[in-house]
């Protein structure tokens, strides 16, 4: 007899919680983020998924259907930002049909959005460089709040009632227009949000993440002072990078634990420049693990689970990052040596990955079910493997997708 939506939902999310607490499931999960991929699967444009409500709705759920994965992605909250984003006139990224090609993901701007003299005035008062200075420079809409007074000079009936003056004038009113239009495509990405996650559960598959986190130097450095900045200030203003990611861990640990107070126990933290590549271990140990332990202990404790993708190689820091407790979260490996991982972390984290973007984008269907039986036998041996594509799939082959979903149910099995 056919499984309900309930008993299956309930199916997977045990399956999911036993791996990540190193107990042995029923099978190897599988499941993935699939980025632009259903759009890419329905024959829209990734720009129509961006700005169409009812036509990213309709792909998503039909790749749902069709793959079956353990757990979905919410497409909406990290997709539907187009409108958003063309309202404020958003500077740090290009995105489909807005100078990238409408079949393009998106594209990065990096930029020193906060200056190397700034750190004292970031420090001071995070809130405000961020409205008066940092918004200026990554929202052309906001140019005009460069202009504003400090917000923490306003604060009573005789200390800084005049300064509201400033906000009088044609080019604070076009901003605020902005702000009201930005808000009004945020409610509709809420409740595209909303929607689908009822839609999903209402087919059975719950959530894989309930909120997102970074590590507090990947935010200093991806989004204020830019990679070469950060990478120049580990020499010349040591402390204050300290000073700065010490600064910003409460803002990650508050947006992290929104997992908790929407009912789930996942968070998603993607990392970017701790990695072999971009710093030795020495700075690792002293610029980057100390903040993002800090995050990763605060959300165990709080009982979330931190599921932490390694962009890139990071296997010489595998016993540094052992330092957490066992059972608690997941590390997804980009490029790292899965197999040393196991290894190493085995007995500590659950680990996610990692078939390589280049098999499902230009392999075939065995080269993918090959790969996956050799990460199912080297690391998914007693449980402890969540199979899944190294990264985002935007370009994948249907049918290598298939082939990795279905083979996993397949011979995945520990019962």
């Amino acid at each position: 007899m056919d499984k309900t939506p309930e008993q299956l939902y309930a199916e997977r999310e045990k399956r999911v919680n036993d791996v990540i607490q190193l107990k042995v499931p029923d099978r190897v999960p599988v499941m993935s983020l699939f980025g632009f991929f259903p759009a890419r699967l329905a024959g829209i444009t990734f720009e129509e998924a961006m700005y169409d409500y009812d036509k990213m709705m309709s792909a998503w759920i039909n790749a749902m259907v069709e793959f079956e994965p353990d757990m979905y992605e919410n497409p909406f909250t990290i997709r539907y930002l187009g409108p958003i984003m063309e309202a404020l006139d958003f500077k740090q990224l290009k995105w489909p049909g807005h100078g990238c090609d409408k079949m393009s993901s998106y594209q990065y701007m990096e930029g020193e959005y906060m200056k190397d003299d700034e750190y004292d005035a970031f420090l001071l008062d995070p809130s405000d460089f961020i409205l008066r200075n940092y918004w200026p420079r990554v929202f052309g809409a906001f140019e005009a709040f460069k202009n504003l007074p400090p917000i923490h000079s306003i604060i009573t009936y005789y200390m800084g009632m005049a300064a509201f003056a400033a906000f009088d004038s044609p080019e604070i009113e076009a901003a605020l227009e902005a702000l009201l239009k930005a808000a009004r495509e945020a409610k509709k990405l809420i409740a595209g949000a909303m929607e689908y996650a009822d839609r999903m559960k209402e087919l059975g598959f719950p959530p894989q993440f309930g909120s997102l986190a970074q590590a507090p130097f990947d935010t200093l450095s991806d989004f204020f002072r830019g990679t070469k900045g950060a990478m120049l200030d580990m020499f010349r203003y040591p402390d204050k990078v300290i000073e700065a990611s010490e600064k910003l861990l409460p803002f990650m640990i508050e947006t992290g634990l929104a997992a908790k107070d929407r009912g789930h126990t996942r968070v998603f933290i993607p990392l970017h420049k701790g990695l072999d590549g971009f710093m030795s271990p020495d700075q690792f140990n002293t610029f980057y693990w100390p903040t993002l332990k800090k995050l990763v202990l605060r959300l165990i404790d709080e009982g979330l689970n931190p599921f932490l993708l390694w962009e890139g190689d990071c296997t010489s820091r595998l016993e540094t990052i052992a330092e957490i407790p066992k059972g608690k979260a997941v590390y997804w490996f980009e490029r790292t040596d899965i197999f040393k991982a196991k290894e190493i972390l085995g007995d500590t984290v659950c680990i996610r990955g990692n078939v390589p973007l280049s098999i499902m984008s230009t392999g075939t269907s065995d080269d993918v079910k090959a790969y996956c039986k050799k990460l199912i036998d080297g690391v998914g041996k007693e449980g402890g493997l969540i199979m899944d594509c190294s990264t985002v799939m935007d370009d994948a082959k249907p049918e290598n997708v298939k082939a990795m979903i279905d083979f996993t149910k397949e011979y995945g099995r520990y019962s």
